[in-house]
């Protein structure tokens, strides 16, 4: 039986009214494209004026939980409203033709296909889904670096658990400052052994603010594949939260197999909001956790058939969620899209080199992430002599400058310069940090 939407919307009873949609449809259009580029690209200062961040202060953490620009909270609430009126028909009428939306508007940004996109709530979760879904046997290995975040070891070591697998770890760099791409690639062909069937890393290192050379790393991957059988074909998994909306690179261009990033970050998206990616052969090697409100496996349920190999959109966990967060993360990517993706990469690394450049040149300062912005993105890791992190934090919050501290055993503090930022805050915040001494 063919599973189209009308066939499955009368298997399951589901209503195909939808009266009281049209004010969320017109506030939330579906599109498959970038929207046309603006004859005149929208300047900075209007940028910030979309934010309602405090004026007084100068934000530069704003990549740990992102303030809604005005065309998401104007998505958000159109939604809302429409849910607390009626949130039968709106929920009724949008469980199966909402999510295509949003993954539409994913594939405009990140590349490949809508159908190969998870919905998810977080870069936590959507890591957890893909190694729970490994299909892992005793004496395979799960490779992975040591400068990973807790979520990405955590959810390493409960999917070898499961499946009687191994976990190892590399270091790629030494020092943060000093890490080369030919060194970082080196060490991970080095690193890998016959038993490895996944390799799990992290695209920007929140620790030190290393942005791993991806691309390189992924293609030195497929050249060992190469003498794989197909059973044994590693798959490379990517944290790609802090370079996603930072880099003008497509994440279905990296060469990895599965990409995992929340939105609610560097893409400005609504809080609660992520996704997972995969190419469409790598999907197939997964087994689903949750079950998803999607069409194939819902009609195979009823009809009491397997639905076949997994893909992405089957990711996306099922169950009640906060409609008006989720539904409303294509106006994020519209606002990256008016605003031009190139843009934006060009003005976080104008930032970020300014901050590095200023702090370079300080004797009581150690600089943690590398100068160059092949090897570094929106974030810059630091050490102030005599001061821990948290003192450093607290002190340049007393200068109304925000910044904040890496959540490692080894910890630094960390400016992070993002389109928010003007070159004048820059200076004050390298000012401060020379004030420190």
């Amino acid at each position: 039986m063919p599973l189209d939407r009308r066939r499955f919307l009368v298997a399951t009873g589901m209503s195909m009214a939808g009266s009281a949609l049209a004010r969320p449809a017109r506030a939330i259009p579906a599109f498959s494209d970038p929207p046309p580029k603006a004859a005149s690209p929208p300047d900075w200062s209007w940028v910030r004026d979309q934010f309602d961040l405090r004026r007084d202060l100068a934000h530069f953490a704003t990549f740990y939980l992102v303030s809604h620009p005005r065309p998401v909270r104007e998505a958000i609430e159109a939604l809302r409203r429409a849910l607390d009126e009626n949130p039968f028909e709106v929920v009724d009428h949008g469980l199966f033709t909402r999510p295509d939306e949003v993954r539409r508007a994913a594939a405009a940004y990140l590349g490949g296909r809508p159908e190969d996109i998870g919905l998810t709530r977080s870069t936590t979760e959507g890591l957890a889904l893909i190694y729970a879904g490994l299909r892992l046997r005793a004496g395979q290995e799960i490779l992975t670096t040591t400068h990973d975040h807790y979520v990405h070891h955590e959810s390493i070591r409960l999917a070898a658990q499961r499946g009687g697998a191994e976990v190892r770890r590399v270091a790629l760099y030494d020092e943060g400052s000093r890490a080369g791409e030919n060194e970082i690639v080196e060490r991970l062909r080095r690193a890998v052994r016959p038993a490895t069937r996944v390799i799990g890393v992290t695209w920007v290192h929140s620790s030190t603010g290393v942005k791993l050379p991806i691309r390189a790393m992924t293609t030195a991957v497929a050249d060992l594949n190469r003498s794989r059988d197909a059973a044994d074909r590693m798959l490379i998994v990517v944290d790609g939260v802090h370079g996603f909306g930072v880099e003008d690179e497509a994440a279905a261009d990296l060469g990895c197999d599965f990409f995992a990033a929340g939105t609610h970050k560097w893409i400005f998206g609504p809080r609660g909001t992520a996704i997972v990616w995969g190419r469409r052969e790598a999907w197939a090697e997964l087994q689903p956790s949750i079950p998803a409100f999607e069409m194939p496996p819902y009609m195979a349920w009823q009809h009491g058939v397997d639905p076949g190999p997994t893909q992405g959109a089957w990711m996306s966990p099922g169950g009640f969620h906060a409609y008006e967060h989720m539904w409303a993360l294509p106006a994020a990517f519209t606002f990256h899209h008016e605003i031009g993706r190139a843009r934006i990469a060009g003005r976080i690394h104008e930032m970020n080199t300014r901050l590095k450049d200023g702090l370079a040149g300080m004797r009581h300062v150690t600089l943690h992430t590398p100068r160059s912005p092949g090897l570094s993105a929106g974030l810059v890791a630091f050490e102030v002599a005599g001061l821990t992190p948290e003192e450093v934090v607290t002190r340049l919050r007393g200068r109304r400058i925000i910044a904040s501290t890496s959540p490692y055993l080894q910890s630094f503090a960390r400016l992070a310069g993002s389109i928010l930022n003007t070159p004048e805050e820059v200076d004050a915040a390298v000012a401060a940090v020379g004030a420190l001494a």
